[in-house]
């Protein structure tokens, strides 16, 4: 960590340096005017918000940060066989060492790659989040050790700049945390030419000081920069920049983790919530959609017809994905100008597109899935009159959701012109032995992931590569998970499914039904609202559903203390023969025989993978900064 001090702390006096480097001869022959001094960076609002935008350069884009890219690293997710250099692998091998550039030869990992190619320029390839974390958390501390020296600003840019550099130096401290557990939180600028004493905090004593970042920041921000003098200048075109909106919903998630079982036994020694800082959590939630749901911002969940935009955009150029229920997204580099993207990874080759990485949703997972009318699948093989499912009709009457994501046997994936020798690959045949049943390069689950490409890109209908106009890219909070936080941080806090905050008027279960109601689902049923206890089980299912595949669920499994118990360590496919019966038109209602689900890997973790182990090199640095257990 060290390291990364040093090497970013020449950036304070970037200016001056430019200078220096021309001839003495030349160096004084410049007009006093002309010369850039270390703290003109900061002198007046222009200049500081330049300074202060980098800060968004910092955020990998974790959805392409490379060819292919792996986010997904709880049961939710399985690779094919052809290669295996993606972080997802690794963990299955419980080898968390890989999210290391150290330990990931193809520098494939938004994590963390070799640090001497991260920059903040328009690259995705050179960022990782450990990088640029670090030089983030340095970058804002100058920031705001300098804000003094910004005279020529009126009171609302100073809180502008000052907020920004505040949720920035908390949200950059909780990524860390997240992962690691309690650090050093750095809220000073560190001289490169000192050592470091820095100890490691508990969780609990690095949340409360990430709650004042982001909690000082949500108090100087607006919940829109459009409604600014300062935002007028920019109309329309300020959607990422940080508001009250993100500072209130990392607030509240920050709160929430801290409360979670994993964070409350590392800084307590109890697994169950801390309920206080439940409810802290639950308050900062309630703030956040009391001024979201009175129109004080522009943020709200799109209808469901439009539930993609949360993820991709087609045929309109360089569209940023995520719309009004985007909370909090980073800059998009425009990775899909390439045909080797993200779109590739979910479509079987050589069927309907090519490359060898594929990524498979689980079929223990996909069983989250529940029914239309809201129950949950209690028994994938079995036959249940309360909800409805059926074996034999294993894709009737399903949660909306599913229809949407995920893709089953039947399906048609082609609307465009075949070769005669590849028609009989228009619909997914992902029945036992089914063409695109494939380990090495499709299907090794029987389901395909398709949350985050539309249909119509495969090499036959034109989005194979479709270049700039097909561009996915995942927000790393929306409205509906803030829903969803808000009812597991208020349930916990007030131990009741059917308690609210004081402040604002829905429910814990209400806020679920509330996101339910966006896709057509039926409520949860009275059974899981009598006790926690009950209640708690079908909350976690429901952010399982809508919050699929989109880089939750492994950190959701262990702050729940999940990630090492059974069934969350498995991997199956499901398995089935097409009945005679079969009829391309109508997949939802077809029949199938002899269903199951067969384990493909079981992950054999311990309590030391709850965290990922820190860098060797930096534990090594001096002896408060130690090594995660069992690393």
């Amino acid at each position: 960590m060290k390291n990364y001090f040093k090497s970013i702390a020449k950036y304070s006096a970037l200016f001056s340096l430019v200078v220096a480097t021309n001839s003495c001869e030349e160096y004084l022959d410049v007009k006093p005017e002309n010369i850039v001094t270390e703290t003109a960076a900061y002198e007046n609002f222009t200049r500081f918000q330049g300074f202060t935008e980098e800060l968004y350069m910092c955020i990998p884009d974790f959805t392409n940060a490379y060819w292919t890219n792996s986010w997904n690293w709880g049961e939710d997710e399985i690779q094919s066989t052809a290669r295996d250099f993606h972080f997802v692998v690794k963990i299955d091998n419980g080898n968390f060492l890989g999210w290391q550039s150290e330990h990931d030869g193809w520098q494939a990992g938004w994590m963390n790659r070799n640090r001497g190619n991260m920059n903040t320029g328009n690259n995705r390839f050179n960022k990782d989040l450990y990088t640029l974390g670090w030089y983030g958390i340095r970058k804002a501390n100058l920031g705001l050790a300098n804000l003094d020296l910004l005279q020529e600003a009126t009171q609302e840019e100073k809180d502008l700049i000052k907020g920004q550099l505040l949720f920035f130096r908390g949200w950059f401290h909780f990524q860390f945390m997240q992962y690691f557990g309690g650090l050093p939180y750095v809220d000073q600028v560190i001289p490169a030419d000192e050592p470091i004493t820095l100890p490691r905090l508990s969780y609990a004593e690095c949340a409360e000081k990430a709650a004042a970042d982001f909690r000082a920041a949500a108090d100087l921000l607006p919940a829109d920069w459009d409604n600014t003098v300062v935002g007028k200048r920019t109309e329309t075109k300020n959607a990422l920049r940080i508001n009250k909106i993100m500072a209130l919903g990392y607030l509240g998630k920050n709160y929430l983790w801290a409360g979670s079982p994993l964070m409350n036994k590392a800084s307590t020694g109890s697994e169950s919530y801390n309920t206080e800082f439940c409810r802290k959590a639950s308050e900062a939630f309630a703030e956040l959609l009391n001024i979201t749901e009175s129109g004080g911002s522009k943020h709200a969940l799109l209808p469901f017809a439009k539930y993609s935009d949360n993820f991709y955009t087609t045929g309109q150029n360089w569209a940023i994905p995520g719309g009004t229920e985007a909370i909090f997204r980073g800059p998009y580099l425009g990775a899909h100008n390439s045909t080797y993207g993200t779109a590739k990874q979910y479509q079987p080759a050589p069927i309907l597109t090519d490359g060898d990485v594929k990524f498979l949703p689980t079929a223990n997972y996909v069983d989250n899935y529940g029914m239309a009318n809201g129950l949950p699948i209690e028994n994938p093989t079995q036959a249940d009159p309360v909800s409805g499912y059926d074996p034999s009709y294993p894709w009737r009457n399903r949660d909306p959701r599913f229809y949407n994501d995920i893709i089953y046997d039947g399906v048609k994936m082609v609307n465009g012109t075949m070769p005669a020798n590849n028609v009989a690959n228009r619909n997914a045949n992902l029945f036992t032995g089914g063409s695109y049943r494939n380990i090495s390069t499709g299907s090794r689950t029987g389901y395909l992931l398709y949350k985050f490409i539309p249909i119509t890109a495969n090499m036959y209908d034109g989005g194979y590569d479709w270049g700039s106009n097909l561009n996915i890219h995942l927000p790393w909070m929306r409205l509906s998970d803030v829903y969803l936080m808000y009812a597991e941080a208020t349930a916990v806090a007030y131990n009741s499914a059917t308690a609210k905050d004081p402040s604002y008027s829905k429910t814990a279960v209400e806020a679920i039904n509330f996101v339910r109601d966006r896709a057509g689902v039926g409520h949860v049923a009275s059974r899981f609202t009598s006790s926690l206890n009950a209640f708690l089980p079908e909350l976690r299912r429901e952010r399982a559903v809508e919050l699929a595949f989109e880089g939750h669920r492994f950190n959701d499994l262990r702050r729940w203390l999940l990630l090492t118990k059974s069934p969350y360590t498995l991997k199956k496919s499901i398995e089935f023969d097409r009945d005679a019966s079969f009829n391309a038109a109508t997949p939802k209602t077809n029949k199938v025989n002899n269903l199951r689900q067969v384990t493909i890997l079981e992950r054999n973790f311990s309590d030391k993978h709850y965290w990922l182990p820190l860098k060797n090199s930096d534990v090594s640095m001096y002896a408060e900064f130690f090594q995660n257990p069992g690393w």
